[in-house]
Parts: structure tokens; sequence; C-alpha cells
């Protein structure tokens, strides 16, 4: 099923969805290789996950039919600059960097490359990711299922308009990190209860995967599944009343309009 894949860069994204590919398929170790800046890294993940493994971008250019640039937004001309005449013409060229568009990588190889923007998050170590994708107009449909296929080894996948994908890492490529700091809350207030430190964060992690599935597996709109969860003259609406007059929601929106203008000015 999978073709050879090369990551240019090593870090916590690209390690969470190399360990996703690895889990889906061990024997998919053979057909991956990582590149990192420092020995130090790079050994590291050869240890781990059993890749090819080297310091030199340019192997893993020449290596993958599908090169997945796990690099920060201001990295890419000189990565690209460096690599793009070892790439072969028909390799897919993937970008996992906010703020990064097809128009770019397109300007930056200087041939009518075959590129996908995608954002994937960091639960695809667990193979829960979600990762967002679109194409250009020189990747055919069946490269983009290609790449479709690689992501969903991780967790799930879907396509936007790229007009909306600086968009997407505000409700799922940033957003785990304001689960977890919902998480740590919750556990924090059941610690102040008297509830001990391990059993407060499972209880409120269980809680959070729960409700997640409730949404996605059943279909009901959130706001009716709160309700159904709100007696009348209860607790639970009680604790509702209060996330309102805190600004619980206008807190959320306005932590997602600011990674948005962020990631707007990282393009």
């Amino acid at each position: 099923m999978f073709k050879k894949i090369g990551f240019i860069g090593a870090g916590k994204m690209a390690q969470a969805m190399i360990a996703g590919i690895v889990k889906a398929n061990n024997e998919s170790k053979k057909k991956i290789m990582a590149s990192a800046a420092t020995e130090k890294t790079i050994n590291a993940v050869s240890e781990k996950f059993g890749i090819l493994t080297t310091i030199h971008n340019k192997d893993v250019a020449r290596f993958a039919d599908i090169l997945i640039l796990a690099i920060k937004p201001d990295s890419h001309p000189k990565i690209i600059e460096e690599i793009k005449s070892e790439i072969n013409q028909n390799t897919i060229i993937v970008t996992i960097a906010a703020g990064i568009k097809l128009a770019d990588l397109e300007r930056l190889f200087g041939f009518q490359v075959k590129a996908v923007r995608t954002m994937p998050n960091t639960p695809s170590l667990v193979k829960a990711g979600m990762s967002v994708l679109c194409g250009n107009k020189y990747i055919l449909e069946e490269e983009l299922i290609l790449v479709e296929q690689l992501f969903q080894s991780f967790g799930q996948t879907e396509r936007l308009e790229e007009k909306l994908m600086d968009a997407v890492p505000a409700i799922s490529g940033s957003s785990p990190a304001y689960v977890y700091m919902f998480i740590e809350a919750m556990a924090d207030g059941g610690v102040r209860q008297g509830i001990p430190r391990d059993k407060a964060y499972r209880l409120a992690a269980q809680a959070v995967l729960g409700a997640a599935k409730m949404v996605l597996e059943t279909g009901v709109h959130p706001g009716e599944l709160k309700d159904q969860v709100c007696t009348p003259g209860g607790a639970t609406i009680e604790a509702v009343a209060t996330l309102e007059k805190e600004q619980f929601r206008g807190a959320v929106l306005a932590a997602m309009e600011s990674c948005t203008i962020k990631v707007k000015s990282l393009g």
C-alpha cells in the first residue's frame, strides 16, 4: 500500500505521524526515511521507530515518492532551495506548516510541482488524529487519495477548499492544547474537592473522550446533548450558567480568532 515516504524534519508532529503510520503497518518502516538537523534527534528517531534516517535533506528528497515537509513555515524557502533539484517530477510534496499556501510551494520549487497542503494534529500519535487536506491543480485525484490514505493511517481526514485552510489550526490543529488545558482545569477542580490527582485526570480525560464520541457517533447537535445532561434545577445547569457568566464560549472564540490571525501572519 505504502509508497516511499520522506520526512524532512523529525520534530513532535513528524514523530506523531511516523508513530501512527508504523502502528498501522509495521512493514512501512522499510519505506520511511526522515532527516533532522542534529545527530541527537535523528538517532533518537531511528531508535524509537526503526525507520531509515539521515542528517542530509537531499537523501530524503531523492528517496521519497511522498515528501512531507515537517518544518517551520519560515524554513520552507531555505529547505526547498536545497532540495528542489533532487526530487522527481512526480514526487508529491506535502506541507504540514500553518500558513504555507499551495502557491508558495509552486513558487519556491519553480516548476509544476504536485503539492498538498495539510494540517494534522498531535493525537495522530495514538491514531486519533484529525487532518485537513487540499491539493493544487497539478496533483491527480488518485494521488490526492493516496495522501489521504496515508493520513488516515493515523486518524481521520477531511478535505476543505484552500481559502478555509488558515482557519483549520484554530479548530483542529492547535485545539488539542485548549482541550488539555480544559482537562487540567477539571482535574484541578477534582483535586480541590479531594479526589486524588491521578484519578482526577483519568475522570476528566475520559469524560472529554466520551463527550466527543457522543458528538461524532450519534450525530446529535452538541447543544441538544448538553441539554440532555442538564436536569431542571440540577447541578449541571448551575455549572453551565457559571461557564456562561465567565464567558467560556466567548473566551474560546477569542482564542480561535487570535490563532487564525497568527496563522495568516505566518504565510
